[in-house]
């Protein structure tokens, strides 16, 4: 498949929908952490989709630069999972869920940096 936009590359599309579900999932956290935890997680994890975003249109190697913003931006994601875990907001099984989906997109990340020789079409 030809790549033609940052929308058909499969980490945006996992990590977009690791967002959605994070945006679903925090509904349910008390209204006292909309502000905080609720926003932190939010920020962190949509990070990661507008750096695809904004990274795809660049060079290779700043798109590669922009790949390690996402890496550390999952990272952080990672440690909101576990806050969340930690404070009860989150249950075993919704976090086991996130914490799998978020490693898969470490490793999608890691591949993608790893094989920047993709054809790109802008047009």
């Amino acid at each position: 498949m030809k790549v033609k936009s940052f929308q058909d590359l499969k980490v945006w599309e996992e990590s977009h929908q690791m967002v959605l579900e994070l945006y679903k999932v925090t509904q349910s956290f008390p209204s006292e952490e909309k502000f905080g935890l609720v926003s932190q997680l939010g920020r962190s994890a949509s990070s990661i989709c507008a750096n695809i975003a904004e990274g795809y249109m660049k060079s290779n190697k700043d798109f590669r630069r922009y790949l390690d913003i996402c890496r550390g931006s999952l990272e952080e994601t990672k440690y909101f999972l576990i806050l969340s875990k930690d404070l009860g907001y989150l249950t075993v099984g919704q976090f086991e869920r996130l914490f799998i989906v978020s490693d898969n997109i470490g490793k999608i990340l890691y591949k993608l940096k790893q094989s920047l020789n993709l054809v790109y079409d802008h047009q």
